[in-house]
């Protein structure tokens, strides 16, 4: 997996390495009821819902990601699928050719093969109609195990059938001609290679050309209930195999088995091609149920005694409450506390725990609680809350609905001159954290590269709206000896020297800036920053963002001069210099909760062009997306023609017993290259900003009484 954050090469995931990340979350509650062993929810040897070599129409529910593994000689494959919505499902995989070597690398290894598939429900399952979908297996990297197919499944009690028509890959077997041949001639052939001379791109000069054939199979669940049987009919003929590797096929007709060896664990394996041994193990995660039962600080006793001061509230309001305070000001009935969240991901939860807080201490005439929400000194929202219902909901919950009928959230309102200064705190000066990061890479040309770091990170404010900040990184242990450049390409080298980077310096510096906030008006945001921005480039730039309080849109523009840095990570810098922007619009679309980005400007290798990321946040924080980037490098962006890759990202908040507003993030790309590579900033304001938007806020009320 590579990053798409920070720097280009490998995954960096905060300060944990991606693989505590998985045990993590294979340690919070997956599943409600589990899929392993459960009839129509197997994956296939390809990834995706399936049976062995063929799909259903069949999805899992939304929100799994699915990580699997099989191997039916010659081919391993390694496979992660993600469920973002009911009617989507999509991954990707590495095919492991044991029988053929890499043969840009001359080193002997085997062929690693990579793609990208696709599956969309066309019809949901009734009484009487089937479930349909229409789906697309290795569409976006070599298509040498390219296809398309048609799936249908019903099920009748204990049984699960699924009849469908494949093409490509699928339909090897030509039981009959192309049905779309009376459309045009060209259906008749379907191309050799698809997805571009390089591979790569999306292969649609190959969808549904060439004969179809015929697929389909039946799973039944025994009353052994984690035992889940299958018969499979195929739609290959193993005799147009991908690199000349036709592969004996005695029988059409696969045998197999689901076994359920937890409730998310399953293993499966079976008898294909009449004469080869299929064995396989899927581990599926429910990103939208993640959650962790918590062990956070007792709300405090609304009824308890005053502090000895307004600065112990504030201290109090940090440790129990999550605010972190610059101001507690009063005016008439109202108390007013400005501050940025810092443990809790839902501002709902904030405030009524500060609530509870100030009601101890503030006397009979405060009628209001206000809550004005800034981050890095950028004043974002503000939330009111009754005293008189908040502390009745906190003695009673029949009360709760008529405070959170109360409460209202607006666009922040600065403070009146009149408004008396109760305490004033400046931001904590220094901060510091160390811990270890496992950064690591495979699907390339060179396998499985890691490198296991201790990293430092520190922070100085300057004050509200300006701080210094960096990260130290010591590598530790890592094989990064075995990365090698071999691509083609006459772009500068913006990306590709990331093994050098990576292998030169030992202790490197990876970020070392000073950055600062302004509010230019009531919807927007400008940020500055200079210096070292990341492992390979330091420069200045700014960034400008418009942003209405609560609303589906927002713009921002940053422009950015960089200068590439000396592959050991100190202050020297290497001749490449270049200018880099982008003007980027966010949309909640509002549909299936699904954020749009598409970003259009210049990016390090000079090249021109436009970004696309779609992602979906579910209910647990976890966000699953996908992006692609397009250029005028041509022929010069390298394989693949274009950059593309799939991330997740997952609140610590879900893992882990003790609140926390931080993120880990994992992604993939097929392939490091230099087109359409954009500027890792470690900040932008649409995440400084994020509170802008209410979200959840209303529904995230009856769980601020826990």
């Amino acid at each position: 997996m590579e990053s798409r954050s920070r720097f280009r090469g490998l995954t960096p995931c905060a300060l944990i390495p991606p693989c505590a990340l998985l045990l993590a979350a294979a340690a919070a509650p997956t599943l409600a009821d589990g899929l392993a062993g459960k009839l129509g929810t197997g994956q296939s040897d390809f990834g995706g819902v399936g049976l062995m070599q063929t799909p259903t129409a069949r999805m899992a529910p939304a929100g799994t990601m699915s990580v699997s593994w099989s191997r039916t000689q010659p081919y391993r494959r390694y496979n992660v699928f993600f469920q973002p919505v009911d009617w989507f499902e999509g991954g990707f995989r590495y095919v492991e050719v044991e029988n053929r070597e890499f043969v840009a690398a001359g080193d002997g290894r085997a062929n690693l093969d990579k793609g990208f598939d696709m599956k969309l429900r066309l019809l949901q399952e009734t009484r009487y109609r089937p479930q349909v979908a229409l789906g697309f297996r290795d569409v976006g990297g070599t298509t040498l195990f390219g296809g398309e197919y048609l799936a249908a499944s019903k099920r009748w009690y204990n049984l699960d059938v699924t009849l469908g028509l494949g093409w490509g890959y699928l339909g090897n077997q030509g039981d009959v001609d192309s049905p779309f041949g009376w459309l045009a001639e060209r259906f008749d052939e379907r191309p050799g290679r698809a997805g571009g001379d390089q591979g790569g791109e999306f292969a649609l000069d190959a969808l549904f050309r060439g004969p179809m054939a015929l697929f389909g199979g039946v799973e039944w669940q025994t009353p052994w209930q984690p035992l889940v049987l299958q018969l499979e009919l195929e739609g290959n003929d193993y005799a147009n195999e991908p690199q000349n590797n036709d592969q004996e096929q005695d029988s059409r007709v696969n045998l197999g088995a689901r076994l359920a060896l937890s409730d998310n664990l399953e293993l499966h394996a079976g008898w294909q091609r009449g004469n080869t041994a299929m064995a396989g193990l899927t581990w599926n995660v429910d990103l939208a149920g993640l959650s962790q039962v918590k062990r956070d600080p007792a709300p405090a006793d609304p009824a308890a005694p005053p502090r000895e001061s307004w600065a112990a509230v504030s201290q109090a309001l940090e440790e129990n409450a999550g605010i972190a305070v610059s101001r507690i000001t009063r005016e008439g009935r109202d108390i007013t506390v400005t501050g940025e969240p810092v443990t809790y991901p839902s501002l709902m939860h904030s405030e009524v725990r500060a609530g509870r807080i100030l009601n101890a201490q503030a006397d009979d005439e405060v009628d209001r609680f206000r809550f004005r929400w800034e981050n890095r000194g950028l004043p974002l929202r503000e939330g009111v809350h009754s005293r008189q219902a908040l502390v009745a909901a906190a003695g009673t919950e029949d009360r709760e609905g008529d405070h959170l009928h109360g409460i209202y959230a607006h666009a922040e309102l600065r403070d009146s001159a009149r408004a008396e200064v109760l305490h004033e705190s400046r931001p904590q000066r220094f901060q510091w954290a160390l811990g270890p990061r496992l950064d690591q890479n495979f699907g390339g040309p060179d396998g499985y590269l890691y490198r296991l770091m201790a990293v430092l990170e520190a922070e100085y404010r300057t004050d509200r709206n300006g701080w210094f900040s960096g990260q130290l990184a010591w590598t530790a242990l890592d094989n990064l000896e075995d990365y090698e450049y071999i691509a083609d390409s006459d772009l500068p080298r913006v990306r590709t020297f990331i093994g050098d980077y990576l292998a030169e310096a030992t202790l490197g510096i990876e970020s070392l800036q000073y950055t600062r906030t302004a509010q230019l008006g009531d919807n927007w945001y400008a940020m500055g920053y200079g210096g070292l921005l990341e492992m390979m480039y330091a420069g200045a730039g700014g960034e400008v963002m418009y942003r209405p309080f609560n609303s589906p849109l927002a713009l921002g523009l940053d422009v950015n001069w960089v200068r590439q840095r000396d592959f050991d990570q100190r202050f020297e810098l290497r001749d490449y210099d270049t200018w880099t922007g982008h003007l980027t619009a966010y949309l909640e679309t509002g549909i299936e909760d699904v954020l749009a980005k598409l970003s259009v400007g210049r990016y390090l290798a000079g090249d021109l062009g436009t970004t696309l990321d779609l992602s979906r946040e579910f209910a647990s924080g976890a966000r699953v997306g996908a992006w692609g980037t397009w250029t005028d490098a041509g022929d010069d962006f390298g394989e693949g023609g274009f950059d593309k890759g799939l991330y997740l990202s997952v609140p610590f908040d879900a893992m882990f017993t003790r609140s926390s507003r931080d993120r880990a993030e994992v992604a993939w790309r097929p392939l490091t290259r230099d087109g359409g590579a954009t500027l890792d900033r470690r900040y932008n304001l649409y995440d400084v900003t994020e509170e802008r938007d209410l979200g959840g806020y209303w529904d995230e009320h009856s769980g601020a009484w826990d």
